[in-house]
């Protein structure tokens, strides 16, 4: 699992040195550096996928569109290189790629520097099939989706392209129809339901919609995903995704790729939040919390306080003795721009028992209160 990340000269980052948790959460307003960090992650795995970690940095690829060294390279670098640096029970493991003149306008940039041994990072889940990348911009819900063998029934992935998930339904089939796979005892939705996947993510999907029932279903080149209702003991037909509301089929993946994980499984959700009322927000921000308390890796990005909310709510759960997260195991972050504009700041927001936070900076979640303020006069 890894427990750290340093980035510099990347984009927004300067430089950024991140301790993460079993469950890390990345906060700010748009455009501070959020999802720059995701993708320092996405670039290293894009380029060993590619077979090129060696020799340098692939900057588009299967994961995530980068553009060329002039896109990657932070306005204000200190030096001409982009570096990386990893932090596991392994130790450390740094790459360094040089972003100079002569690779500003090309997409691969050639490494300088990289780890003597392999065995420092190899193991790392970023790096093997117990990874998923859920991307904020997902796929929309749509009549079919795509069947791909060797991404689904070999690698165990979701997506063939950047983090769309468009391969949920192949996954979904395989996993939950066809090999019944079972999920995690701390990750059963309520006790006494059935343990198998299919189940369990209907029973989580409930929490965006009441009583609904997820019937993934195999073609002749392609799979569907329909939703049934439950209706006094019986079963409505299945519907299209395209005619029950959205925040299903954003949700789906999310909850796919933690309910399917192995422990050490690293994930990485941006915008969870996405289509889903303030309720299943809440919801979903205790089902991550509850993957990383066993043992799942997870790196969130969001901009809603109901996800953060969820996460705490998780936090003092645990302290009770229910299902819940360990405080201990949670990393938060609130990033913002630098006064210059030109690069990320980056300050930690810790957890310290009760559901509660330490300190509150300027700017995190706090919209809520100012407007209510307004509202009532204040």
């Amino acid at each position: 699992m890894l427990n750290s990340i340093t980035i510099s000269n990347y984009k927004l980052h300067k430089h950024l040195d991140l301790g993460l948790g079993n469950l890390t959460v990345l906060t700010g307003v748009n455009s501070s550096g959020k999802s720059s960090v995701i993708q320092a992650l996405l670039l290293l795995r894009q380029s060993y996928i590619q077979n090129a970690l060696r020799e340098g940095l692939v900057l588009n690829g299967e994961l995530i569109p980068v553009g060329l060294g002039s896109d990657a390279l932070c306005l204000v670098a200190e030096d001409d290189t982009i570096a990386v640096t990893l932090g596991s029970e392994q130790g450390k493991c740094s790459w360094k790629w040089n972003a100079g003149d002569a690779f500003l306008g090309k997409d691969f940039l050639p490494v300088v520097e990289m780890p003597a041994d392999d065995a420092l990072w190899k193991d790392i889940s970023l790096f093997t099939n117990n990874f998923q990348y859920i991307s904020a911009a997902r796929k929309e819900p749509s009549e079919y989706y795509p069947l791909n063998t060797n991404l689904v029934e070999s690698k165990k992935q979701l997506s063939q392209y950047y983090g769309k998930c468009e391969l949920v339904a192949h996954f979904l089939h395989h996993y939950g129809v066809v090999n019944k796979l079972s999920v995690q005892p701390e990750l059963i939705h309520q006790a006494g339901e059935l343990a198998d996947l299919l189940s369990q993510v209907s029973s989580w999907e409930r929490v965006v919609s009441t009583d609904v029932k997820v019937v993934p279903e195999k073609g002749d080149k392609s799979y569907s995903l329909r939703y049934a209702y439950q209706i006094d003991g019986d079963s409505t037909p299945a519907y299209s995704p395209i005619n029950v509301g959205y925040g299903l089929s954003y949700a789906l993946p999310i909850v796919v790729a933690l309910l399917a994980a192995e422990k050490d499984s690293v994930i990485l959700i941006e915008n969870p939040e996405a289509h889903l009322h303030e309720s299943a927000q809440s919801e979903i921000g205790a089902l991550i919390a509850r993957a990383a308390q066993a043992g799942i890796q997870v790196v969130v990005e969001t901009h809603s306080n109901h996800i953060l909310n969820g996460i705490l709510m998780a936090s003092k759960r645990y302290e009770n003795g229910e299902p819940g997260v360990d405080k201990n195991v949670v990393k938060m972050y609130y990033m913002k721009r630098h006064s210059d504009g030109m690069y990320s700041d980056c300050d930690e927001v810790k957890i310290i028992g009760d559901g509660k936070i330490d300190h509150q900076p300027d700017g995190f979640f706090s919209r809520m209160d100012s407007d209510m303020s307004y509202l009532l006069g204040f």
